[in-house]
């Protein structure tokens, strides 16, 4: 049986699985279904010699990642509102333009509450970006993001 915090790191690496996987399918142009069979393949639980990925929830990488890819004009679209004037999403960085993407997903088209969604995926760019302001402006554009697509839960 698995316990409620192993479900809850299953989720977390599922999340940043679809955040990988998106950037991988922007940067090299494959599609969901080779994308997603390689990532379960070869990172779901996986162990190497440089050490060993964790088990993800495959069935919310695969919802994150589908509904990023069918439902992105929509969620880019937020996103360029929730971001300064002049600044589309074509120009932030590759990662958090995925970032964007899972989570604007997850938050248009899934249950998940708005402040889980804005944590999990702000402590996803802390873990790409430990050092920089990356993680205060997810988590602003997260917040504008999560108020459009979910008003009645603020």
């Amino acid at each position: 049986m698995t316990s409620r915090e192993e479900k809850r790191q299953m989720k977390s690496a599922a999340r940043l699985y679809a955040v990988q996987a998106l950037y991988q399918m922007e940067i090299s142009g494959q599609t969901v279904k080779a994308v997603s069979r390689e990532f379960e393949a070869h990172r779901f639980g996986a162990s190497y010699e440089e050490g060993d990925f964790a088990e993800g929830d495959t069935g919310l990488f695969r919802s994150l990642v589908e509904h990023a890819v069918n439902w992105q004009a929509l969620v880019d679209q937020m996103t360029d509102r929730a971001l300064v004037a002049k600044w589309p999403i074509d120009r932030i960085d590759p990662v958090i333009r995925a970032l964007f993407r899972a989570a604007g997903a997850e938050l248009t088209q899934m249950d998940t509450p708005p402040k889980v969604v804005i944590n999990e995926f702000v402590d996803i760019a802390r873990a790409f970006f430990p050092e920089g302001r990356e993680p205060a402006f997810v988590n602003a554009v997260l917040d504008h993001m999560a108020r459009e697509a979910k008003p009645a839960s603020f």
